[in-house]
């Protein structure tokens, strides 16, 4: 049975994402979306006020930005993810204790995972194919006897 390659929208989007550190860069720009709406909240919700001049706009701005340089150039991941957590951990003081600290816990995991992301790995094998290959491997020769001799 001869495989041929998948196409479509899904396929293609898989081979994307798997050449980046996807998950990183997304959760990174999702905690600056989320410290951004957060500035938008009434008085009555807000429970930090903080610096409310630029600095307030700014870092979850740098958060969602190097959010998105993430996933665009994962070259670079390594400085983005080191700003990403730095200015994740400075909207603490600017901007609603970071966001009711969702944005900011979102912010620093996402960095985390980009900064650990290796880039050309190996696909991890599942348990399952792991546990078939082992069996094949210890499995007896077919022209072997029941004595353990070869014909």
């Amino acid at each position: 049975m001869s495989r041929r390659p998948r196409e479509g929208a899904r396929p293609a989007f898989r081979q994307w994402r798997a050449g980046r550190p996807f998950w990183g860069g997304l959760l990174l720009a999702l905690g600056g979306v989320e410290v951004l709406l957060t500035l938008k909240a009434s008085l009555d919700v807000i429970l930090h006020v903080g610096m409310q001049g630029l600095a307030g706009y700014l870092l979850p701005v740098v958060m969602l930005l190097c959010g998105v340089l993430i996933l665009f150039n994962p070259a670079q991941r390594l400085f983005y993810s080191v700003i990403g957590v730095l200015v994740s951990l400075g909207t603490w003081l600017t901007s609603n204790l970071g966001g009711f600290f969702i944005g900011l816990l979102l912010g620093v995991v996402g960095s985390c995972l980009a900064f650990g992301w290796l880039p050309d790995q190996e696909p991890r094998v599942s348990r399952r194919r792991r546990k078939e290959a082992k069996a094949a491997r210890t499995a007896p020769h077919p022209l072997e006897r029941k004595t353990g001799q070869t014909a």
